[in-house]
């Protein structure tokens, strides 16, 4: 079959199925107006993908090496470029990224930035080179670059480690982001979610690795961008008559604003956030005078639980004072963790409003002028992280040649755009609705939405609204959401029909299963083609190498799973770091290997080394979670930023190193000018 009758065929598949889904969207509609149950329509949706994606990987399941690891080298470049695109929205652009606009404003657009800009240095720096090498994964280039003429397994182990630590940080977040999704719509547990979702993940990068996953991704691409599009542009013609989301922003921005200046001065408003600030004093106290008010504060939780069993107490008023004792900290020093913890959130709570489309706000000059540092810090991670992440530079290897490997770069902004350019509006969309639907609203009077998303997860409510002041109307201050569903809430806090909900829900299923596969493949690769075939047993049969492959991606699985089920942190947070490890470690070695032919295997390796090392310092020095403190942090910038660090360390290392050192083998210059060769 030629190029061109493929990628017709492959345009007249994707048609139909567009097509059929929305006639599926029409159809779950209809029911809903006629009264079909909402739980439902919630479960149609998600399972009716799920399936659908599982049928796509038993179609496509493989044990051909070539199909396996690289889809054959046969995707057209728009494709590629479709598929890319949802293996890059993943449930942090899906779910999270919104929510961070919400939460922070101008200061979150460093994601959208960021992540944007990286792939532009993709497309400069990295995927072409890599499409002229033309082997299967990023431990195989680097291996063969940085060959010493006996061979580059040091550095091959080296980056499938790296590979390994970075995809497996990065996927802990898609899968939390699936059982987020299945607990809210299903009604099961959160932890049961996350392994029932892992199921639908299997089918596809188990049976057909990036066969599979390429085709699938492609179907999940369609339904993120009609999930993410549809309520946008219902939430945008309800607030500004304009259909057009990425128009209407201006004069909601406006109109946000009037609305930020009203609550500024509201003194209901001020009056709540004194009381975050005493409540804000009162943790300072506890911290000064450890560990005596450790002692003291399980001494009358004690006391207190007494008194109840004396008292004849109601058993729920028993049970609440157990947890509470059950729950404080066993010592001084997770007291002074949570305390501190606890001190930041309410001094959080106590600041006024902030104003959404002002850049770094700060209460004096030196806090905005950190807040600036931190945005492009932030900037400048993501966007050499996106350019060192194994997952997205592997889907280079599919295409059929180098031009077609620069056109996929191009389409995969474009399907990128789509959805980024639509994040900023949903943000502030979801916000005017908050402050002027939610606010004001009485106690008695919550809308639904808000007991369904603070039943999800009780030890740490993904809403939370508490009558404060007790004068039973709602106030901003008195409002916390997680930023983590905001995205998925937005049709029940819009107001918009339940079925909107569903689509909401497959969309972000789908966001969380597309980059989930490519990054368990990422990682068995590692393990299976890099680790197995490359340095124990070269003599393997390509039927064992994928089988092994095969294995250990479910193994890496069902870990990922647990470890998400623990709920380590917030999806950005998570992202965040696992793009600071890709830059730190991945990121010096590929951009040296390709432009600079002096670089050597020493080099690359204490790169690799230098990298790692000070980016893991910084994140566990400055992190309260990790044992550090943000008094440890330079220039003021944040943990999630450590690849600031991490890169110019790695970068000077790689330098030095090579310089004092032999130079090269031949092979690797000859690689070098192969490869750049236009």
């Amino acid at each position: 079959m030629t190029p061109n009758s493929f990628r017709s065929r492959l345009t007249g598949y994707y048609l139909w199925y567009t097509v059929g889904f929305a006639l599926f969207l029409g159809a779950l509609t209809m029911l809903e107006k006629e009264g079909f149950p909402r739980v439902w329509i919630g479960y149609l949706f998600i399972f009716s993908t799920i399936v659908l994606y599982a049928g796509i990987g038993v179609i496509s399941r493989t044990s051909d090496v070539s199909e396996y690891y690289v889809a054959g080298r046969r995707v057209p470049g728009i494709f590629n470029g479709m598929a890319t695109a949802a293996d890059w929205i993943s449930a942090a652009s899906f779910i999270s990224l919104a929510g961070g606009l919400y939460l922070y404003g101008f200061d979150g657009l460093a994601y959208i930035i960021g992540w944007t800009g990286g792939f532009v240095l993709v497309a400069l720096l990295i995927a072409p080179y890599l499409r002229k090498f033309g082997q299967y994964t990023i431990p195989d280039f680097l291996a063969e670059r940085y060959a010493d003429g006996r061979g580059g397994n040091a550095v091959r182990m080296a980056a499938a480690a790296a590979t390994i630590v970075v995809s497996f940080t990065y996927v802990i977040a898609q899968i939390y982001g699936v059982g987020l999704i299945t607990s809210r719509f299903t009604g099961i547990d959160f932890s049961v979610g996350i392994f029932l979702a892992l199921a639908s993940i299997l089918v596809c990068s188990f049976l057909g690795g990036m066969r599979a996953i390429t085709w699938t991704q492609v179907a999940q691409y369609i339904i993120i961008l009609i999930a993410y599009l549809t309520p946008v542009v219902w939430l945008s013609v309800k607030h500004t008559q304009i259909p057009v989301p990425q128009v209407s922003y201006g004069p909601l921005l406006e109109k946000l604003e009037r609305r930020e200046r009203e609550l500024m001065v509201d003194p209901k408003e001020l009056e709540i956030r004194e009381v975050f600030r005493e409540r804000a004093g009162d943790y300072e106290e506890k911290l000064k005078n450890l560990p005596k008010s450790w002692e003291e504060g399980r001494e009358e939780m004690q006391r207190h639980l007494d008194d109840l069993k004396r008292g004849n107490a109601s058993l729920v008023e028993i049970r609440t004072a157990a947890r509470a004792l059950a729950t404080y900290p066993a010592t001084p020093d997770q007291a002074r963790r949570k305390w501190i913890e606890a001190r930041a959130a309410n001094l959080a709570h106590a600041e006024p409003v902030l104003a959404h489309a002002k850049p770094f706000v700060g209460k004096d000059k030196a806090a905005s002028d950190n807040k600036r540092i931190n945005f492009l810090a932030l900037v400048f991670c993501l966007m050499m992280g996106t350019a060192a992440l194994p997952h997205i530079l592997a889907r280079f290897y599919t295409t059929p040649s180098v031009d077609q490997a620069r056109t996929s770069v191009f389409w995969a902004l474009f399907f990128i755009m789509l959805v980024y350019t639509t994040v900023p509006a949903l943000a502030a969309l979801v916000k005017y609705d908050i402050y002027t639907s939610l606010v004001g609203s009485s106690f008695s009077r919550l809308p639904a939405w808000v007991s369904y998303w603070a039943s999800i997860d009780k030890l740490n409510p993904l809403v939370n609204i508490t009558d404060i002041n007790k004068d039973g109307i709602v106030q901003l201050a008195e409002i916390s959401l997680d930023g983590d569903m905001v995205v998925l809430a937005t049709p029940e806090i819009a107001g918009l029909p339940y079925v909107i909900s569903g689509l909401i829900a497959a969309g972000g299923l789908a966001a969380a299963l597309s980059t989930a596969d490519g990054l368990l493949l990422a990682i068995s690769n590692a393990l299976s083609h890099d680790t197995y075939y490359k340095v124990i047993d070269p003599t393997a049969s390509t039927q064992k190498r994928v089988t092994i492959s095969k294995l250990l991606l479910l193994v890496v699985a069902l870990v990922a799973a647990y470890t998400a089920s623990l709920k380590p942190g917030d999806i950005l947070s998570m992202v965040g770091t696992a793009f600071s490890l890709a830059a730190s470690i991945l990121f010096p070695a590929l951009v040296l290997g390709v432009f600079w032919r002096r670089a050597n295997q020493q080099g690359a390796l204490a790169g690799m080394a230098a990298g790692l090392a000070v980016c893991i310092y910084y994140m566990v020095h400055t992190h309260p979670t990790l044992g550090g403190s943000a008094s440890g942090q330079w220039f003021g910038i944040a943990p999630v930023s450590a690849g600031v660090f991490g890169v110019p360390a790695g970068l000077l290392a790689a330098v030095l190193v090579s310089l004092l050192t032999r130079a090269p083998a031949p092979e690797s210059n000859r690689l070098v000018a192969h490869i750049r060769q236009p």
